[in-house]
């Protein structure tokens, strides 16, 4: 059969398998259209209206604190709102504080848990990691604060110590308090610590952020990858050349996404750090502060003035994680997986 005759025939049985199919009115398929763009457009408006009503609820409840308080309550550092003398500046930099130690374990945790899964791990076992992997999203805030409390606290002590004497000369590594010459020195003060803290966050945080990643990674162009390959790369040369620069989108959205989740974390930290109300830049050091836990503490036993004051630390941590996510929605819309996407 000639290559004319058969580009015939083989036009006439698509033709005809095409004719085969049950035909769908036109006005069917734009009503259904219809009816899926209203579904979707009522689901995002229902999410606006939803995060604009927690926003002015939270407004309305802050306001009588922040009009007595004015700009005074974003630098000062006390928390005594039936004085009148509170602020939110101790709780605020111990928040970010955490979030950033969180991010610091959390970044380099999940980045080579989801190359691995992604990369390099069998078959087999590849689901496997993945559905371990979503079931560390899924245990409980208060078991990892519980595990962090009585468990990890006592193995990072030795090693807070051993920062703190080797690498003191860093501003954020001293301890005040602790004289590693007298043997007598408790280390007490390196118990309840941001450190700490920082390290069970960071363990809350990278199954959401490794998920991102893998997901991302996964879709690297299967061209690109067989092209660098083909040329005479390393499988470690193709990640490098293809995957890492297609996923940084990923890699930097779901470690915003991860700081987001950081910094509204309540319970965990709550049962580990002892609050304070002073700005503590050393890490290492007893003593810490965050916005949710602040709220965790004072709820209970508020006046109406201090459920005020909460609320308006409420409201500032609404807008700050709302800042860190609209971030990185920018972010990961301006890379490469991310406008593909």
């Amino acid at each position: 059969m000639s290559d004319g005759v058969y580009s015939t025939r083989r036009s006439f049985e698509v033709c005809v398998t095409i004719s085969d199919q049950p035909h769908v009115p036109a006005g069917v398929v734009d009503a259904t259209d219809r009816v899926y763009r209203g579904v979707i457009r009522a689901g995002g408006v229902i999410v606006l209206v939803i995060m604009a009503a927690i926003g002015i609820f939270l407004f309305i409840r802050a306001f009588e604190a922040i009009s007595k308080s004015g700009f005074a309550f974003f630098i000062n550092q006390k928390w005594e709102p039936d004085a009148g003398n509170f602020g939110i500046a101790a709780v605020l930099v111990g928040t970010i504080i955490i979030a950033l130690v969180a991010i610091c374990f959390a970044l380099p945790l999940s980045l080579g848990t989801a190359l691995y899964i992604s990369e390099y791990a069998p078959r087999r076992i590849k689901q496997g990691l993945i559905s371990l992997v979503d079931l560390m999203a899924a245990i409980p805030s208060v078991v990892y604060g519980l595990w962090g409390f009585f468990s990890l606290q006592a193995a990072i002590v030795p090693i807070a110590r051993w920062l703190s004497q080797t690498f003191g000369w860093i501003p954020f590594l001293q301890v005040d308090g602790y004289d590693a010459k007298d043997p007598l020195s408790s280390t007490t003060v390196f118990t309840a610590s941001s450190f700490i803290a920082g390290i069970v966050v960071a363990l809350m945080v990278t199954p959401i952020m490794t998920s991102i990643m893998r997901e991302v990674f996964s879709q690297a162009p299967v061209g690109e990858r067989e092209g660098s390959l083909g040329l005479g790369a390393t499988k470690w040369g193709m990640i490098r050349s293809v995957v890492l620069p297609y996923g940084v989108g990923g890699i930097i959205g779901g470690t915003m996404l991860g700081l987001g989740r950081a910094l509204g974390e309540t319970i965990a930290v709550y049962m580990i750090i002892s609050p304070i109300f002073v700005i503590q830049p050393h890490i290492l050091q007893s003593g810490a502060s965050s916005i949710s836990s602040l709220i965790a503490l004072k709820y209970g036993e508020a006046t109406p003035m201090g459920m005020s004051a909460l609320m308006a630390a409420g409201l500032t941590l609404f807008f700050v994680t709302l800042i860190v996510n609209f971030g990185a929605s920018a972010i990961v819309a301006r890379s490469r997986s991310g406008a593909s996407s």
